[in-house]
């Protein structure tokens, strides 16, 4: 890393530990960590980074896991920074940062349909964007009209959603090493108060079927077509299975929860037990949602 501290705007950390920026709260150190101050300067910072340091995205932590041995290279932290927020003509113009659930209930408040969704997504436009997140039949991509990315060398490329390959939980980007700064949503006019009312029930439903109360990072599996992962690691008799610090969730079977003293290899042998004992009892292969980075502890 050739840019030294004193000449940047946001806050570099050495070593630090990632359990603080995971949702599972678990997680090693990374070399460094990186929060910018604003977009002008994490263009700075990507611009003066070694290029050949692998360099990681993260807004809120979910659905992530970070093994023990920590990260080689610099995360960057995208939660809370890049927050803008408003309408641009007919069009939602919204940052990385920005949380899903704020983002749905400003459209909501704006009179546009088709967002509301996005109430039930734990984590940051950002995050997102890069994985299709989806939930009650709706994913990201569906409303995306263009997006800014930001590469390497700090520069900023404004994109058509036509040049982004989306499937489900998975999008193909049109050129390596680019990450989100920005989107531009297209939205059909709605009405404020049935959109609200949407998003209400949509967090009632989440509140009473997800463990909010313990850490998690969301749903863990991929729903396999006309299935659902959470019936089938349910059928499986796994519901409130224990490895370590790590639960299958007694209230949602496609969540792991850390019930207060889990570490990253206990979350990652339950996934690896999950998968092997769908595939046994089912023969279905489950497809992992949760990314995972970072080295085993030696």
């Amino acid at each position: 890393m050739t840019t030294t501290a004193h000449q940047l705007a946001g806050k570099l950390l050495l070593n630090e530990p990632m359990a603080r920026y995971t949702s599972w709260r678990v997680g090693g150190k990374a070399d460094q960590l990186y929060i910018p101050a604003e977009l002008e300067d994490l263009q700075a910072f990507l611009k003066n980074a070694d290029a050949n340091q692998p360099i990681y995205f993260v807004g809120l932590g979910s659905n992530l896991l970070v093994r023990d041995g920590g990260v080689r290279g610099t995360v960057i932290i995208m939660h809370n920074v890049l927050t803008g927020l408003k309408m641009d003509g007919d069009l939602v113009y919204a940052e990385a940062g920005v949380t899903c659930g704020k983002l749905a209930k400003f459209c909501a408040k704006e009179s546009k349909q088709g967002a509301e969704f996005f109430a039930g997504i734990p984590g940051t436009l950002g995050g997102a964007l890069a994985m299709n997140a989806g939930c009650y039949g709706t994913e990201t991509w569906n409303v995306v009209n263009s997006v800014t990315t930001i590469n390497r060398q700090g520069e900023l490329n404004k994109r058509d959603a036509k040049e982004f390959i989306a499937s489900y939980r998975h999008l193909d980007m049109p050129v390596a090493d680019e990450w989100f700064v920005a989107a531009w949503l297209g939205l059909k006019a709605g009405d404020a108060h049935e959109s609200s009312q949407k998003i209400k029930d949509l967090l009632a439903t989440r509140l009473a079927s997800q463990p909010l109360n313990l850490p998690s990072a969301g749903s863990t599996f991929r729903n396999p077509a006309g299935d659902y992962a959470a019936r089938l690691i349910e059928a499986s008799g796994l519901k409130g299975y224990i490895i370590g610090g790590a639960q299958v969730s007694e209230k949602h079977a496609n969540f792991i929860v850390n019930i207060g003293d889990a570490n990253a290899l206990d979350i990652e042998l339950m996934i690896k037990h999950m998968r092997e004992t769908v595939l046994e009892k089912h023969g279905v292969a489950l497809q992992q949602e949760v990314k995972v980075i970072g080295e085993y502890k030696v």
